[in-house]
Parts: C-alpha cells; structure tokens; sequence
C-alpha cells in the first residue's frame, strides 16, 4: 500500500518516477497509431471518423448521427435530477463570474512623439472541446472548458465526446454543454475527435484551437495537430501533492488523497508531512476508506504504484521538494498556509487551509480545473481566456515619427542585409 519515506535523496527518486510515469515503451506505438487516425480522417473526412468510432468505441454511426439533435438535448433535461440541475447552474456561475475577471483588454498608448502604440485582443472563430467518456461523465469539464470560451466571446464553440455502446452521451454532459452556451455537440471522441476538429469534415466544422483532457492517445493526437490547431496543454493524468502539519486531520488528508486516486489508475496522490505520527495515521486511514470504496480497485492501484508519504524535519524542505515536483494540484494543510505559500514557486492550483479541499476546484470555486500536469507547471498555466484569444500589435506613426526614426532604421536594416527594408523608410522621407 503506501510507502513512507524519510531520506529526501530516495523522496526525490520516487517523485521523479512518477512524474514520468506516462513516459513508457508504448508512446512510440501508440504514436504511430495516432499518426495513422490523424492522416485518414484529414484524407476521408467522415468515412474515416465512422470507421475508428466503430473500430476502438465499438459504436456503428450513421453521418447523421455524429451530431446530437435538438430532441436528445432537449431530452438530457429529463434524465437529471433537479438537484444536479441546480449544482451545474451554480457552477456555471462560479465559473463564469471568475474568468470575466480575467478577460485581456485591448489598450492604444498615444505618446507625445506622435507613436500611437496599442494591444488589441480579438477571440478565435472557432473553438473544439474535447470532453472525455470513459470511466466517467464529465459535467465539469464541459463547464471548465466551454464558459471560458464563452466569455471570450468565441462566435462557435463545439464539443466533441465519446458516445456509450448505446450512441447515447451522458445526459449530464449534455445539460452541462447547454447551460455553459454550447448546442453543437458531436458524439466521437479519440483520435479522431481531435483529427475532425483540427481538420474539418463534411460534418464537424475545422476549429482554430482544441481544449480538454483525454487519454494517452488524445493527447498524442492534440501534440500532433498543434500547429495546424492551437491547443491547451497536453495534459496528463492527474495528481496531487498534500503538504500537512501536525495540526492537520489524517481523516481529511487521506479522504484527499484518494480523491485525487479514484480518477485515474496512475493518478498521483502524495502527501508531504513533518509530522511521523500524521503520516502513520494517513496510512492506516487510506486503508480503512478503500474498504467500501466504490471505485476500490481502480483506486488501489493509484495509491500502490503513485501514491506515496514522504516525512520531511521541515515545511521549507516539504515547499522544496513539492517545487522539484511542480504538482498539478497542491493542498496547503498547515497551521499558516499564507505564510507557506511564500515558498511555493510551481503549481498548477494552490489549495490554501484545511477547509479546501481540492474538490471545491474541481467543480465550483470558479478557478480552472484544467491544469498543468507531469511537472509542466514549471511554465504552464491553468486553463483561461486567452487561450480563446489572440492580440495583435497596434503601430501608427506620423511622418514625423518616422523621420526621427529613419538613420536608426537605415542602420539596422543595412547591418542585416535587407536593403528594401532601407528603401522603404528612404523613399517615404523624399515625399517631404
């Protein structure tokens, strides 16, 4: 089960072993295997998405029923609970009311020199969202993903999501989807979600930037379309890192912990403590919760291969390793979180106090929950407005300006070889 250690060199082994865990034998397979989806479905369109849906999802589509009708989603809101309903709503509220708080506003400086300067910031066309199935529905996701485009003002969002063996999508998803301002909704997902989206078919319109997590091969596939797309992150499987005091409840800690385990198989969840006995305690009650829990075996196979207990004489030396492992989601259990967080350098969200729990992130806080992962938020950042958007520079000069400008222009260009480039200052300083 989990492992406790107490040497910080053997710490920094196991936090770099599963920081690489998604880095296996198979990527280069696998690669190859997207590489094939990507180039069918840029060359066949629809034919080639309705073969991999039925070859991988086991699901036989019409081209009709790539996307879903007007009836299903008018349906979806049959299919769930008032109480869900609501949940979602405030969500969405949350949600949207933090990112218009972070909206880029365009600026145009005009300096005394007659130089007008500026930023000017306009949203994409098009934007794809790629919502996963799976092992679960994702309502979150969409919301996470869509309202975020939405407040950016993006003129057509669409999602693509897996359908069940039914070609049916989780009802939830779909009232999330709605509710977040999006109705065009297609039932793929895969490699192929990704090469439709990135591509265009006869069907799905081809988009300007792809957002959302998948598994290992919707991941290859976004690294592969980058370029001809914009895209998020390429995000990996999730994980947390606990930094806890002895004033933290073990009970919470490793409530915490296997929340982060129950997404994924090689989810990560780690836990950072100075204190012995906490870290005895968070052992024993990990084990005591997977008794019942009802995603146990899945779980169990997080905690054994990534979940891990490291004991550290101090929180300085626990914000250290915490900083080699630039965790995705990092929860600040102690006694002074603000004045911990002053030695946090990488993070994809902070989690401040024993009363915030991660969860509250993944669903409602407002925050993003799409984040670096594998170490990325080194130089990454969570999921926002602007990666809906674009600026473009804003340059104006009088005649003037450009005269006063024109000896160290001439200069620059002549060092560089590009003699036009001269030319072209020169000749518009002859018209005086």
């Amino acid at each position: 089960m989990l492992r406790i250690i107490t040497q910080r060199a053997e710490a920094l082994n196991e936090l770099r072993r599963i920081c690489d865990r998604t880095h296996d034998d198979q990527v280069v397979h696998k690669e190859a295997t997207v590489r094939e989806v990507l180039q069918a479905v840029k060359r066949q369109g629809n034919r080639a998405v309705l073969h991999y849906t039925e070859e991988y999802d086991q699901v036989h589509l019409k081209p009709e029923e790539l996307r879903i009708s007007g009836a299903e989603l008018d349906a979806a809101y049959q299919q769930v609970s008032q109480e869900l309903l609501e949940a979602i709503r405030l969500a969405c509220c949350q949600v949207e009311a933090f990112h218009r708080q972070r909206v880029p506003k365009s600026w145009v400086q005009f300096g005394e020199d007659e130089v007008v300067l500026g930023k000017r910031y306009t949203p994409v066309d098009r934007a794809g969202l790629y919502v996963p199935g799976g092992r679960a529905a994702y309502p979150s996701t969409v919301i996470m993903n869509a309202i975020p485009a939405k407040v950016a003002k993006v003129p057509r969002i669409v999602i693509a999501t897996p359908p069940g063996p039914d070609k049916l999508v989780n009802p939830a998803v779909l009232v999330a989807a709605q509710e977040a301002g999006v109705q065009e909704i297609y039932r793929i997902g895969g490699a192929q979600a990704i090469a439709a989206m990135a591509y265009g078919t006869e069907t799905i319109p081809k988009v300007d930037v792809i957002t959302g997590p998948g598994n290992i091969y919707v991941t290859l596939a976004k690294k592969l379309v980058y370029g001809t797309v914009g895209i998020d992150s390429l995000a990996g499987p999730s994980e947390v890192l606990i930094i806890a005091d002895g004033a933290a409840n073990p009970v919470h800690v490793a409530a915490d912990m296997l929340a982060q385990a129950e997404h994924d198989p090689i989810a990560a969840a780690i836990l950072i403590t100075t204190d012995k006995d906490l870290a005895n305690q968070v052992v024993l009650e990990v084990k005591q919760q997977l008794l019942n829990h009802t995603r146990k075996i899945l779980t169990e196979k997080a905690i054994a291969h990534y979940g891990l207990v490291i004991v550290v004489d101090s929180l300085e030396a626990a914000a250290e390793l915490s900083n080699e492992f630039a965790p995705e989601h990092l929860e600040l259990e102690v006694a002074e979180p603000w004045e911990l967080l002053e030695h946090i350098r990488h993070a994809g969200a902070i989690f401040l106090g024993n009363s915030t729990p991660e969860a509250v992130g993944d669903y409602l806080a407002g925050p993003n929950h799409t984040l670096p992962t594998s170490g990325s938020a080194r130089y990454a950042s969570p999921l926002g407005v602007e990666v809906f958007m674009k600026h473009s520079s804003l340059i104006q000069y009088s005649h003037k300006a450009l005269q006063q400008m024109a000896g160290a222009i001439d200069t620059l260009a002549t060092a560089e070889g590009l003699p036009s480039h001269a030319d072209s200052v020169k000749l518009r300083m002859l018209e005086e």
